[in-house]
């Protein structure tokens, strides 16, 4: 009982320590100040154009690919939505601290950017890594890397590619930070997995059936054991 109470504890440390190290990775990204990611700007040139809130133009490409990655047959997970929620939140919390702030220089900026991205996609692979399901913009990379037998780095590279090129004919910003996050993420992401010996392609991510299928089993099993008691 222990030993099981132990491995879920390591499970939750990982999970919510990836999405640290994400939120982390990406406040460096934005404080470099050499523009913003790919996805950013997809979603700002969508918001500008339709009027609509760049709040709920996140809801809503985030709902859309969730539709697709379910296609896909990525269905939703526990993750994937703790994933929707604790980036941000971590997010809030750091830029909250004021312990980063803007760099004055541009070769402290290009760190940032570097570093954020090392973080990043590092932090990818640690939440990835407990199964429990992938957030709606993972789940669609590693949807397609299943559905295509294509690398992380041209499956990663061609979304973030695709989604800037809309976001930039929409209006959406663009600067040298966006351009290396686009290019260099799917890279450095499938270079983070091949180290780890982490396979994109075979991963099982846990969906929110099979929760409700563990839960049915703990509930039948109790049940049974309450009539043995009673014999």
């Amino acid at each position: 009982m222990k030993s099981k109470k132990n491995f879920y504890l390591k499970i939750a440390v990982l999970l919510f320590l990836g999405f640290f190290i994400c939120a982390l990775g990406m406040i460096l990204m934005i404080y470099a100040n050499l523009g913003a990611d790919p996805w950013s700007t997809f979603q700002k040139g969508l918001s500008d154009t339709t009027g609509i809130s760049i709040g709920k133009i996140s809801q809503i490409v985030g709902l859309i690919i969730i539709i697709i990655n379910i296609s896909l047959k990525i269905v939703p997970g526990i993750a994937t939505v703790l994933n929707m929620y604790f980036i941000g939140f971590f997010m809030d919390i750091i830029e909250n601290t004021g312990i980063i702030t803007i760099p004055s220089t541009f070769l402290v900026r290009i760190f940032f950017l570097l570093l954020g991205m090392l973080l990043f996609n590092g932090g990818i692979w640690i939440y990835l890594q407990n199964g429990l399901g992938a957030g709606p913009r993972d789940g669609l990379m590693l949807g397609l890397t299943k559905k295509l037998n294509l690398s992380i780095t041209i499956i990663k590279t061609s979304i973030e590619v695709t989604v800037l090129v809309i976001g930039v004919l929409l209006g959406g910003p663009l600067g040298i930070g966006t351009v290396t996050a686009a290019l260099g993420g799917g890279y450095l992401l499938d270079k983070i997995f091949q180290i780890a010996k982490f396979d994109s392609k075979n991963t099982y991510q846990r969906t929110f059936m099979d929760e409700w299928e563990s839960i049915k089993k703990v509930l039948k099993k109790e049940k049974i054991q309450g009539k043995q008691q009673q014999l």
